[in-house]
């Protein structure tokens, strides 16, 4: 055959698979039909994340008010942030296709489609390879209401031409509160329109309690329990109807509304590969689809969709079919974070999670003013939480919605997966001051 391995899509989990398993001496080739990174690097974190920052400026500039610098947030250049934002964007996929390259696997700038289950139509060359991944990853999905149409979707937004000054967000996940705040950050009127009770559904009540809190004292107007039920447009903008009756009109709707695996036009059928419901590829617990030699890994199979988690099945899948090193990924105990503002991270079990175990939990909370901004006047909160299991004192989850949370906890996450108990924490000692320190210094139970 062409190949011993082939690999659908050049994005994070799909590169991290094919650079290991050529650098251990297997004949690859991998096809990424729009951009090399994918969602992540393109439309995704990265440059989601430089948004974030942009946004958090501005509340820095007036923040240094209350330390003695004389400072005044002007306007914002958006047109400035999108170049800067395309410049490193076009760095990383450079650093992309080098990788590959210097692995010694062959790229294919190409859609690539199924023939047979060994056969694949690649940018209309026909390719053989013994073995094929599938990591395609997903797609941002809309709503279908009358007016859909007026709305636009997250990967729209990193090509905008003009910062919008009203915007109405649709939905409550991690895409959501992380634009509600970008777009609030820079000073647009914002409206976060999402039908559960709290943001961030599976998240612990706590954290989610919190952000609703930090999110309208953001300049965030929550409608919460509210679902959209139409949208028109005239000369005067974008006008949203909610099942409240209310209208909100602004300049942009923005469905931030969930996402669906990349599939399509795959022609899985012909492989004889199976999908589930929502178009996603079912796979065991060592990536295999139901047809023994076809893979599939990251976002696709709609499991755990997080960029680490996709690479870190990458480099398993190549360790165990060319390295002679098998190994699986554990999806239990995965550190993720929320660029919320403030951000948030997690790690473990939430306390709704936790209560069902037998052992019963002891829950630890703290919630505090920042040390900034005892100083800065502003209103924020860090929250800090960990879950223990009543019996064997081991922290099962801990969770943090406050300034530098994803940095504190990828620490805490080394710990939790290592069995840290609550014993351990309380006799590491704190550095001090920070806030880092209440997770070690915690010592009332809160229930």
């Amino acid at each position: 055959m062409d190949f011993d391995l082939f690999v659908i899509g050049g994005g994070s989990g799909g590169v991290r698979c094919a650079r290991i398993a050529a650098g251990y001496g297997a004949r690859v080739g991998v096809a990424e039909a729009r951009f090399w990174g994918g969602t992540c690097v393109n439309v995704g974190c990265v440059p989601k994340k430089f948004m974030v920052m942009a946004a958090e400026y501005g509340a820095l500039a007036e923040d240094a008010r209350g330390f003695g610098w004389d400072m005044t947030a002007g306007g914002h250049d958006w047109a400035a942030l999108l170049a800067a934002k395309d410049k490193e964007i076009s760095r990383l996929n450079g650093i992309y296709r080098r990788l590959l390259d210097n692995a010694g696997a062959t790229i294919f700038d190409a859609k690539a489609s199924f023939i047979d289950a060994h056969t694949l139509d690649v940018g209309g060359k026909r390719v053989t390879a013994e073995r094929i991944v599938i990591a395609t990853g997903g797609h941002p999905t809309g709503l279908d209401i009358p007016g859909a149409d007026h709305a636009i979707i997250s990967d729209d937004i990193f090509v905008m031409p003009d910062m919008p000054r009203r915007v109405a967000v649709v939905g409550s996940g991690y895409i959501a509160v992380e634009f509600a705040g970008v777009f609030a950050g820079l000073r647009a009127e914002t409206h976060l329109v999402y039908r559960q009770p709290l943001p961030l559904r599976g998240f612990d009540t706590d954290l989610r309690e919190a952000l609703a809190e930090a999110l309208a004292q953001n300049n965030v107007t929550l409608h919460a329990g509210t679902t959209p039920a139409a949208i028109t447009a005239d000369a005067h903008g974008k006008h949203l109807a909610l099942s409240s009756g209310e209208v909100v009109t602004v300049d942009t709707v923005f469905f931030a509304t969930g996402r669906a695996a990349n599939t399509r036009g795959l022609n899985l059928a012909a492989a004889g590969v199976t999908t589930g419901k929502k178009g996603e590829i079912p796979v065991g617990p060592d990536f295999a689809t139901n047809v023994p030699h076809i893979y599939a890994l990251g976002d696709v199979t709609d499991r755990l969709n997080l960029t680490p988690v996709a690479t870190a099945e990458g480099h398993a899948l190549a360790d165990t079919l060319y390295g002679n090193k098998p190994r699986g990924v554990s999806l239990e105990n995965v550190p993720t974070a929320v660029f919320s503002i403030p951000p948030i991270a997690t790690v473990g079990l939430t306390e709704e999670e936790a209560a069902k175990r037998p052992n019963g939990v002891k829950i630890f909370v703290s919630k505090f003013t920042p040390m900034r901004h005892t100083i800065s006047g502003r209103t924020r909160k860090t929250l800090m939480k960990l879950i223990v299991d009543a019996k064997t004192d081991k922290v099962l989850g801990a969770h943090m919605l406050g300034e530098d949370a994803p940095e504190i906890m990828q620490g805490l996450a080394v710990a939790i997966i290592t069995g840290a108990t609550k014993a351990d924490f309380d006799r590491t000692i704190g550095i001090h001051p920070t806030a880092a320190e209440e997770f070690v210094t915690m010592r009332t139970q809160t229930r």
